[in-house]
Protein backbone atom coordinates (compact mmCIF):
# COMPACT_ATOMS: atom_id res chain seq x y z
CA UNK A 1 0.00 0.00 0.00
CA UNK A 2 1.48 3.85 -0.69
CA UNK A 3 1.86 6.25 1.45
CA UNK A 4 -1.05 8.42 2.50
CA UNK A 5 0.39 11.40 0.98
CA UNK A 6 0.99 9.69 -2.40
CA UNK A 7 -2.45 9.07 -2.60
CA UNK A 8 -3.58 12.98 -4.44
CA UNK A 9 -3.16 14.02 -7.73
CA UNK A 10 -0.18 16.48 -6.60
CA UNK A 11 1.87 13.50 -7.30
CA UNK A 12 2.69 12.71 -10.68
CA UNK A 13 2.47 8.67 -11.27
CA UNK A 14 5.31 6.95 -13.64
CA UNK A 15 5.58 3.76 -14.09
CA UNK A 16 9.76 2.63 -13.85
CA UNK A 17 11.54 -0.72 -14.77
CA UNK A 18 13.73 -1.48 -12.40
CA UNK A 19 17.08 -3.46 -12.74
CA UNK A 20 15.49 -6.60 -11.63
CA UNK A 21 12.89 -6.65 -14.31
CA UNK A 22 10.17 -4.96 -12.10
CA UNK A 23 8.22 -2.45 -13.08
CA UNK A 24 7.22 -0.50 -10.23
CA UNK A 25 4.73 2.88 -9.82
CA UNK A 26 6.65 5.71 -8.74
CA UNK A 27 5.75 9.75 -7.56
CA UNK A 28 7.08 12.70 -8.24
CA UNK A 29 5.43 16.01 -8.00
CA UNK A 30 4.03 17.78 -10.87
CA UNK A 31 6.06 20.59 -12.62
CA UNK A 32 5.11 24.28 -11.38
CA UNK A 33 3.11 26.23 -13.54
CA UNK A 34 4.85 28.53 -15.79
CA UNK A 35 6.18 31.89 -14.83
CA UNK A 36 4.43 34.85 -16.49
CA UNK A 37 4.84 38.67 -16.90
CA UNK A 38 3.80 40.91 -14.10
CA UNK A 39 2.00 42.88 -16.74
CA UNK A 40 0.50 41.55 -19.25
CA UNK A 41 0.28 37.64 -17.95
CA UNK A 42 2.29 36.30 -20.97
CA UNK A 43 4.18 33.42 -20.37
CA UNK A 44 8.12 34.69 -19.74
CA UNK A 45 10.54 32.54 -21.67
CA UNK A 46 13.76 31.94 -20.66
CA UNK A 47 12.48 31.21 -17.08
CA UNK A 48 13.02 27.16 -16.41
CA UNK A 49 10.13 25.94 -14.51
CA UNK A 50 11.48 22.89 -11.99
CA UNK A 51 11.08 22.16 -8.13
CA UNK A 52 13.04 24.52 -5.72
CA UNK A 53 15.61 21.95 -5.48
CA UNK A 54 16.43 21.49 -9.03
CA UNK A 55 16.56 25.40 -9.50
CA UNK A 56 18.75 25.82 -6.90
CA UNK A 57 21.07 23.75 -8.60
CA UNK A 58 21.29 25.96 -11.65
CA UNK A 59 23.54 28.65 -12.01
CA UNK A 60 22.22 32.12 -12.02
CA UNK A 61 22.02 32.88 -15.78
CA UNK A 62 20.39 30.44 -16.45
CA UNK A 63 17.68 30.53 -13.83
CA UNK A 64 16.40 33.96 -15.65
CA UNK A 65 17.44 36.64 -18.69
CA UNK A 66 20.56 38.59 -17.78
CA UNK A 67 19.00 41.96 -18.72
CA UNK A 68 16.86 44.21 -16.47
CA UNK A 69 13.41 42.58 -15.15
CA UNK A 70 14.94 39.70 -16.40
CA UNK A 71 12.43 36.73 -15.12
CA UNK A 72 10.04 39.61 -14.35
CA UNK A 73 8.82 41.24 -17.69
CA UNK A 74 8.74 39.74 -20.64
CA UNK A 75 10.75 41.46 -23.85
CA UNK A 76 7.35 43.70 -24.71
CA UNK A 77 6.84 45.24 -21.61
CA UNK A 78 10.50 45.64 -20.69
CA UNK A 79 10.92 48.17 -23.97
CA UNK A 80 7.65 50.03 -22.48
CA UNK A 81 9.11 50.58 -19.17
CA UNK A 82 12.46 51.94 -20.57
CA UNK A 83 10.34 54.03 -23.38
CA UNK A 84 8.44 55.56 -20.49
CA UNK A 85 11.09 56.14 -18.14
CA UNK A 86 13.22 58.09 -21.00
CA UNK A 87 9.94 60.14 -21.65
CA UNK A 88 9.45 60.88 -18.22
CA UNK A 89 12.81 61.84 -17.42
Amino acid sequence: MTQLRHRSRSYKRTFKRTPGGKTVLQYKKKKPSQHICAECDKPLHGVPRGRPYQIKKLSKTKKRPNRPFGGYLCPECTRKAFKKEARSG
